[in-house]
Order: C-alpha cells, then structure tokens, then sequence
C-alpha cells in the first residue's frame, strides 16, 4: 500500500536523488578525515566541507563563511547559543511556541544561572508585536531566543522586526530556524541576526544529524565540548577562532556533503517556489477539513503560515487519531506534544496533545485529498458512534 507522509517537521522525505548520490560519494570517493592531514583526498575533502560554508553563507546571507560551525543538529546549536553566550543574573524573553532546544537550555539557565524568562504569546500584527515585546523589556534583559515558525501551528514570529527592536536595545537575537531554513527568506544582515541556529534534515533536505551555528563576528561562545580540532593542536585548550571553536572531533563529512547537494536543490526549483507549493498544500488541507463539525485546527485558518496543520477530532484522543490514519490509510503524521510544552498550554491541548501534518515540497495535491478524505471518513464514523 502505498505510503502518504506528512511528517517534515520531522524529518523531509523523501530526500531528492541528489543529495542521495553526494551522500553515496562521500561515503565512497571521499572516506578521509578533513582538516586532519595533507594528502590530496583530505585537502579535497576539506575544499569541500569549505564551499559548503560559503553556499550555506551565500543562502543567509552571512558575509564570513568561517562563521558557520558545523553540528549535529539544531538543538545542539541551540545549546551551543544559549549556554555559551555567558548569560547570567539577567532576564530573557522567548516565547510560549518554542520546541524544547530552546526551553530546555533556557531553564537551565534560570535553575543554575539565576536568569529569569518572559514568553511572547502570538499577535497579528507587527504593532502588537512590538508593543508586547516593550512591555517584557526590562532593563536586565539581555536576550531575545526565538522560534522563527513554530513547529506546532505553523505561526510565523517577524523576526526582522524583532531583529530592529533588538539592535535598538542592544540585545542579543538567537534565532532558531529549524522549521523556516529551506521555507522563508533568512537574511541575518536585514534581520539583525547574531546567532543563527539551523538543521540540515529538514527543509534542507541534507541527512539526519546535520546542523550548524552562524555567530556573528566579535561574539565569541564559550565551547560546551572541547578536543580534537586538527588545527591550533599546541593550544590546552579548544581555539576561540571560529569554526574551530564550536567543532570538537572528527565532522559529519557525509552529512555536510548533502547539506551542500541540499542547498543545490532548493536553488535549482527556487526557494519562492517551494515555499508557494507548500504552504497552498497547507491552505488546500484547512480548506477541506475546515467544515467538519468535529474537527478542531490549531492556528489562524487565514492567516499565512508554515506548511504545518495541527488538528484534533473531537471525542478522540490525538493517539488514536494518529494510529487510525496510519493503519487504516497509511498516513504518516506525528501525534502528542512535539517537544513544545508551553505551545499546548497556550493551545489549551496541554492534557491530550495534537495530531500535526507537515507538508513538504514533494507532498502533491492528490495526496492532500487523499489525507482530507480520511478525516472525513474518521470524522464521520466518530459522529456516528457518538449518537
């Protein structure tokens, strides 16, 4: 039976053949250690992992490629971010959408660090954003951390405003862009980024366990993890000169390679285009489900968002629901909390979770029915058991 996947919050598949044959000849024509030794095959190697730097650069708009680190994923940049910046007895604002990599690291720094947190709820207008963000304001704050979409409802935080309202006040912005890196346009010098923080098996489109951190130049983190650099090697200990600061150990040469087949690929179809045919997937899927009594969707129906849609059927656990589709339909979706706890407290989903759909540039418009006319067909059988 064919498979309908609508899990790319998670995880885009299937990956294009591309980024497949780089993987493929990393692992075969390119098996050596970068930036390790002298012979040719590791100064190609190196070459290689350097001109993805400078494409992944050229993508957001970073002026200095060796700003870019390497790393497993987003979470451990976000780690990288948040507990090496040097924050303490001070305040930061963040916000109620944001996944774990952030909250957890920033509680941390309320335990251990004495810092305290306020959280931006969504609005719909620049305006209100601004006026919220005026209210937190404290004069200790040092920091905005932020979800650029949420990975729960697809809302989409200004981040060129809150980029301006954060140069005028002199605070750091951290900016996670696991959802939007490869969905919206990214532009750290327009935006007044100072750390970006993306992974690479998302709309990147590169392999699982890929990921990197931009830190501005003059901000310098202080490194979580510290070893083999293959350079600076006299040094007791790890190099404060970027990238080698924030890469201990040998790199995910594969994984990086397909983050520049990656990058490829989104510039080849053109990321406007991607963008468009994922979120009128999102749009055609609200509008189908929309008008069935039970269901519940999460977010602003008509307000432009991420391609996520997170729904519920009344008098059905978000489980059960998500089960259904995959046994009966062979839908693939995620169901429960998506690592983003205050985003179901603010939703009023906290006791039950959500089932999300997350649609991605090789979803097509016959599977968005398909998936439509499942909940339908689960909506109704529900309806009819309930009487």
């Amino acid at each position: 039976m064919r498979e309908y996947y609508f899990d790319n919050s998670a995880t885009s598949n299937p990956k294009p053949q591309c980024i497949i044959e780089k993987v493929q000849k990393a692992i075969i024509e390119l098996n050596g250690n970068p930036g390790r030794s002298g012979y040719k095959k590791a100064i190609k190697i190196d070459r290689e992992i350097y001109n993805t730097r400078v494409k992944i650069a050229e993508f957001f708009n970073i002026k200095n490629p060796l700003q870019i680190a390497f790393t497993s994923n987003a979470s451990e940049s976000l780690n990288f971010a948040i507990k090496g910046a040097g924050f303490h007895d001070c305040h930061i604002i963040t916000s109620v959408l944001e996944h774990n990599s952030v909250l957890r690291p920033l509680h941390y720094l309320e335990d251990e660090k004495n810092v305290t947190l306020s959280f931006l709820e969504p609005v719909d207008t620049t305006e209100e954003l601004i006026k919220n963000l005026s209210s937190l304001l404290r004069k200790d704050t040092k920091a905005i951390v932020i979800n650029h979409i949420s990975n729960v409802t697809g809302y989409i935080y200004d981040i060129e405003a809150i980029g301006n309202f954060c140069k005028e006040n002199n605070l750091l912005f951290i900016v996670d862009t696991s959802q939007s890196a490869g969905f919206a346009d990214i532009n750290v010098e327009k935006q007044n980024i100072n750390i970006l923080c993306f992974t690479g098996h998302k709309s990147l489109f590169g392999i699982q366990g890929t990921g990197g951190i931009y830190v501005e130049e003059g901000l310098v983190l202080n490194p979580l993890l510290e070893g083999g650099t293959g350079s600076f090697s006299k040094l007791p200990r790890q190099p404060k000169t970027m990238p080698e600061l924030l890469e201990c150990g040998t790199l995910n040469t594969p994984g990086i390679l397909s983050l520049n087949a990656g990058i490829d690929f989104i510039n080849s179809v053109g990321l406007n285009k991607i963008r468009e045919h994922e979120y009128n997937l999102a749009k055609l899927f609200i509008d189908k489900i929309s008008n069935l009594e039970n269901i519940i969707i999460y977010g602003d129906k008509d307000k432009f968002r991420g391609p996520v849609v997170s729904i519920n059927i009344e008098g059905i656990t978000s489980s059960d629901f998500a089960a259904i589709l995959n046994e009966e339909f062979n839908i693939c979706t995620r169901s429960g909390f998506h690592c983003a706890p205050l985003a179901h407290k603010y939703l009023g989903t906290y006791d039950y979770g959500c089932v999300r759909f997350s649609f991605g540039y090789f979803n097509t418009e016959e599977e968005i029915l398909y998936a439509a006319d499942a909940i339908k067909e689960i909506s109704e059988y529900i309806l009819k058991e309930k009487f």
